[in-house]
């Protein structure tokens, strides 16, 4: 019974919703409490629907049912495939990490507030473009939190792993990756552990693509 959730959802043929969050605590009430989530993020989840207006929405909602002392964390982006813009907003998660085709790292800032606790915050969008052979990941702090000692995972390992697998599918990534947190950690993790790998494909230079699957790569 754990507390992470994640999500893809088509909101048409060039557009993805990509959710991956994280609620405070576990047990039943943590697992409830996101298909809480699951479900109010998929009412919420359109093509014209931005990723700040639904933070906000789900934010409201969340507000005035959730339980004191319990919040969650939240990332949503809305991926438009075919001009390869990722819309964004984050609240209150752990930074997305875009690995760039020449090793170099770039964190995807945006400093909205954690979902259940203020439900005046006013969320907004950030943007960012992804270039092809781009690879873009979304965790939680399952991942980066492994270990069997005080010595964690850790991002920077995270990170490496990513640069290792440059040449590997967007699956044999994901794979990869997870084999080392759990070669680390002797398959012992202290929570859940989620991981979502995009990856903007190189283009073919011939016909123009016409739809998400074609342009990008999501594995969870």
């Amino acid at each position: 019974m754990g507390g992470d959730y994640y999500d893809v959802i088509k909101l048409s043929a060039t557009k993805l919703g990509i959710c991956i969050a994280d609620v405070v605590g576990k047990s039943v009430s943590a697992a409830l409490l996101m298909a809480n989530v699951q479900a109010t993020v998929r009412a919420f989840a359109t093509e014209s629907t931005s990723a700040a207006a639904l933070c906000s929405r789900v934010n409201s909602v969340l507000c005035a049912n959730i339980a004191t002392g319990k919040f969650l964390t939240l990332f949503y982006a809305v991926l438009d495939a075919e001009r390869g813009l990722l819309q964004y907003t984050n609240a209150g998660h752990l930074l997305p990490i875009l690995i760039q085709t020449d090793g170099e790292v770039k964190e995807l800032h945006n400093d909205g507030a954690v979902i259940g606790v203020f439900p005046e915050w006013k969320y907004e969008d950030s943007l960012v473009q992804l270039h092809p052979g781009e690879r873009l990941l979304l965790f939680t702090d399952g991942i980066t939190e492994a270990g069997l000692g005080a010595e964690e995972f850790g991002e920077q390992r995270l990170i490496a792993g990513a640069r290792a697998y440059a040449d590997k599918s967007t699956s044999e990534l994901k794979s990869g990756l997870l084999g080392d947190v759990k070669q680390f950690c002797a398959s012992q993790l202290r929570d859940d552990a989620t991981l979502i790998v995009i990856s903007a494909l190189p283009s073919n230079g011939s016909t123009r693509r016409r739809n998400a699957e074609s342009c990008v790569a999501v594995v969870t």
